[in-house]
């Protein structure tokens, strides 16, 4: 696609993106006054926010899923639609459940929407340019977030309009978006066989909702300490539990526990989840605290909340130049969490009725700055420590439980306000000397109402108890920075082609320490991951033999058991690879036995029996060689503690390579084994019939042919063993126009059709007008019906030239040799058509 069509089909994807996050942005100022004109509680409050939190949650990852079945055109625009149903509802609701019920569609709509954006622009725009594309998701999320508050506080004070149209606001944009994505995104189809989890997407959204509900209604509805607390919670704990052994057995979980093997993983999400909690469940009452502590308007409100979108906007754009540049990313992850905790516990200790706002602004300015610091660069910590098969799936993650921990703090801290606000309020109506004040039944005041001096109790209690959930929220960021400082940094890749970095202590996602390049480890314990291992004689020829395990073997390779596992690189010669692997080699050192062992299995944990295991030492000399038995376990001696390479292959599996570090005990040390994968696909005319004998070439990213093929009599075409990756796949057939289609190849079976469409030709002959015969060397150009050269030909000496792979429509044939001649044809859009021409002068 050209910069002008990726720019067309963004504009629909962003007006869709802009719709999500309007939809959760422009209710926030007007909710105060939603829920007392529902004469609804602080529970519900917190409820119109955590349903649509939860429901776009869940939702996102099987949106994911769903984009590898279907037209993720057509999924986009089904979100928009569920959205726009959702508002339609929400806008009409007469009580809280119907408003709670609206915003879970909505939810579902938004997840699709959220998620949907990412998925397409991979598809459109590679790795390498997707960069100079995300400012405008950038600038789309800034202008919905500071934009939403200020429309949604608008709405609610013009008073022809009314809150309803908080949620009608968005469906002209959404309207216009399904418009928009229907001319402009053209992205073809590219199927693969996926499982969804609906199991693992039941329980967590059965046990997040169950603990949710207990904490809106413990200390109200019931005392903390009951049975149905004991109920709630235990319930909750067992669904869990049968969540994690559905994630352990599901073939592609929702939340995949592989990623946790990865320590560096597992601090970032568990930083992340904390760090949710601040942006969503604090930051949601700031619009509570203006209305109804210091009596401000919602379009006031939403203008007071602005130095927050500043600190945020301000320090994302700066931070993230910064760590273009230098690579270095936790020293801001450490400062984005310094200033996230200084900003709640000074906000919680000041935070009152009365408070200067000068003060206010400051403070919210730092939770914004700390926010922005934090947010986005955890997930960039974990994206560059996985393959870039993962990203997708390791982002995904981050984001899951950022937003689930978002989903608790504002269930859990509107539980809080609500039980601080009606403490507060009752101590202040006893200072008044009234006794069993009415504040207690959790409803949301409306201030005009009120007497003066009951109005300024209730205010005074908004304020303090805003301020409690701020301090009460401290902890938890101040815990988000201790877990911060235990994730190691690690340089960023500057491409996704370099090997993965190796985070001490833990596996990487492959359960391995990922790979070796020639000349260097890629990291082992007790090193430095980026200095070089000292080189010596034969240690080169050594690394080339196992360091590109990953790379099929070239055609004609006839080195034995090597070729045949794949274990060579592009260029090397058999020699090279017999040198890397001679089984003459004497042991490095003598310092007693010791040795390797553990069991190898698929990424699904299913054994790979039979499986070969080579292993080398630093100076590039085989020691050992093994195979697997049937469960996958397997057992090599190595003759001492040292630094040693081991190599796995198996048939329909990708090879692994890692650097181990060995002691003087075994080392238990399991492997994982990703398939390879499969291409299949038929190749149809545009009316649908099987194209028999077309030639279908599959290329990678450096234009290199990888494997090629002719379809059977059915159309279709099948290629195994084709390692995870992007690729061009070329299709070309007689009487037909070529094809070519960018295709990501998984782990499994990946389906790409194609279509060709009829191709036509233009042949002649350019003859002489005396009758002398065919002309030889006549220029011949041909012209579209717009004037454009569609190509230009010089006749042999049998004078005959043509034009090939034309589709139908108006040209003109011009001939130049003696004074130039044009002819005008029509094409129908296959076969041949002849074009003579004769030229010569004027009689």
């Amino acid at each position: 696609m050209t910069h002008r069509q990726i720019l067309e089909a963004l504009s629909g994807l962003l007006l869709g993106l802009f719709v999500a996050i309007l939809s959760s942005t422009v209710v926030s100022n007007a909710l105060p006054t939603i829920i007392t004109d529902l004469h609804a509680g602080e529970t519900t409050y917190t409820w119109v926010i955590t349903s649509t939190l939860l429901a776009t949650t869940v939702s996102t990852p099987i949106w994911g899923k769903l984009a590898d079945l279907v037209s993720k055109k057509l999924l986009v625009q089904l979100g928009l639609i569920i959205f726009v149903i959702g508002s339609a509802i929400a806008g009409l609701s007469q009580n809280p459940g119907m408003l709670i019920a609206a915003r879970v569609i909505q939810g579902l709509g938004a997840g699709g929407l959220t998620a949907l954006v990412q998925v397409i622009m991979a598809a459109m725009i590679s790795p390498r340019e997707r960069g100079r594309y995300s400012g405008y998701l950038g600038a789309v999320f800034a202008l919905a977030t500071v934009a939403g508050p200020l429309i949604g506080g608008v709405i609610v004070d013009t008073s022809w309009l009314g809150w309803r149209w908080c949620f009608y606001v968005g469906v002209p944009f959404a309207i216009l978006a399904l418009i928009v994505l229907q001319r402009t995104l053209r992205i073809p189809v590219i199927k693969r066989e996926v499982k969804i989890d609906w199991g693992g997407a039941v329980l967590i959204s059965a046990a997040t909702s169950l603990i949710l509900i207990w904490v809106s209604f413990a200390g109200t509805k019931y005392d903390w300490l009951s049975w149905q607390t004991g109920a709630m919670v235990g319930g909750a704990i067992v669904l869990a539990l049968l969540f994690i052994l559905v994630e352990m057995r599901a073939a592609e979980p929702i939340v995949p526990l592989r990623l946790f093997r990865n320590r560096a993983i597992t601090l970032a999400v568990v930083a992340s989840l904390l760090v949710g909690v601040g942006m969503y469940g604090v930051t949601t009452f700031l619009s509570q605290y203006f209305q109804l502590a210091r009596n401000e308007t919602p379009t006031m409100a939403g203008i007071m909340t602005l130095p927050m979108i500043l600190g945020l906007a301000l320090s994302s754009a700066i931070v993230g130049q910064i760590i273009s540049r230098t690579g270095r990313w936790k020293i801001f992850l450490i400062i984005g969490n310094v200033a996230l905790t200084a900003g709640f516990i000074l906000t919680g200790a000041t935070l009152r009725a009365d408070t200067d706002y000068w003060q206010i602004a400051i403070y919210m300015f730092l939770i914004g700055s700390g926010v922005g610091m934090t947010m986005q660069n955890l997930v960039l910590s974990v994206q560059n420590q996985v393959r870039v098969q993962e990203l997708g799936t390791a982002s995904s993650v981050v984001t899951f439980f950022r937003t689930l921990g978002g989903t608790a703090g504002v269930a859990a801290l509107g539980a809080l306000l609500a039980n601080r606000v009606a403490q507060y309020t009752s101590d202040g109506m006893a200072a008044l000397g009234i006794q069993g004040g009415t504040a207690n039944d959790g409803s949301i005041p409306k201030l005009s109402a009120l007497p003066v001096p009951i109005r300024g109790v209730v205010q005074d209690a908004f304020g303090h108890g805003v301020g409690d959930v701020f301090l009460y929220g401290s902890p938890l960021a101040l815990l988000a920075l201790i877990v911060v400082l235990f994730i190691r940094e690690v340089p960023l890749r500057t491409s996704n082609s370099e090997p993965l970095p190796a985070d001490a202590g833990a596996p990487s996602v492959n359960g391995a320490t990922n790979g070796a390049t020639p000349g260097r480890h890629a990291g082992h314990a007790g090193r430095d991951p980026r200095e070089p291992v000292p080189t010596g004689p034969g240690h080169q020829n050594g690394f080339n033999g196992f360091a590109a395990a990953q790379t099929p073997a070239p055609q004609g390779m006839q080195t034995p058991g090597l070729a045949a596992r794949g274990l060579a690189a592009p260029g090397m010669t058999a020699q090279d690879l017999t040198q890397g692997m001679a089984y003459a080699a004497e042991p490095q050192n003598g310092n007693g036995g010791s040795g390797i062992r553990g069991f190898i299995r698929d990424d699904n944990g299913t054994p790979v029996g039979h499986a070969t295991l080579t292993l080398i030492d630093v100076g590039g000399h085989q020691i050992g060689r093994a195979v697997a038995q049937a469960d996958g376990a397997y057992s090599l001696r190595t003759p001492g503690s040292g630094t040693y390479v081991l190599i796995a292959s198996a048939g329909e599996h990708d090879p692994q390579v890692a650097t181990l570090v060995v002691g003087d005990k075994p080392l238990n040390f399991d492997l994982m084994l990703t398939g390879s994968g499969k291409l299949t696909g038929t190749v149809r005319d545009v009316n649908g019939a099987p194209v028999a004998q077309a030639m279908v070439i599959v290329t990678d990213v450096r234009g290199e042919v990888v494997t090629t093929g002719v379809t059977g009599v059915n159309g279709a075409f099948a290629f195994s063993g084709v390692v995870a990756g992007t690729y061009t796949l070329a299709v070309s057939a007689g009487a037909h126009r070529p094809a070519a289609v960018p295709v990501e190849v998984g782990t499994g079976q990946t389906t790409q059709d194609v279509e060709l469409l009829p191709g036509a030709r233009i042949r002649g002959t350019i003859r002489v007008k005396n009758g002398d015969g065919p002309l030889a060397d006549a220029r011949v150009t041909l012209l579209d019906a717009a004037g454009n050269v569609v190509g230009t030909a010089t006749t042999g000496t049998d004078g005959e030239y043509a034009f090939a792979d034309l589709t139908g429509g108006q040209y003109t044939v011009i001939a130049t040799g003696y004074p130039p001649v044009a002819s005008t044809l029509s094409l129908t859009g296959q076969g041949d058509d002849g074009q003579d021409l004769w030229l010569g002068h004027s009689e």
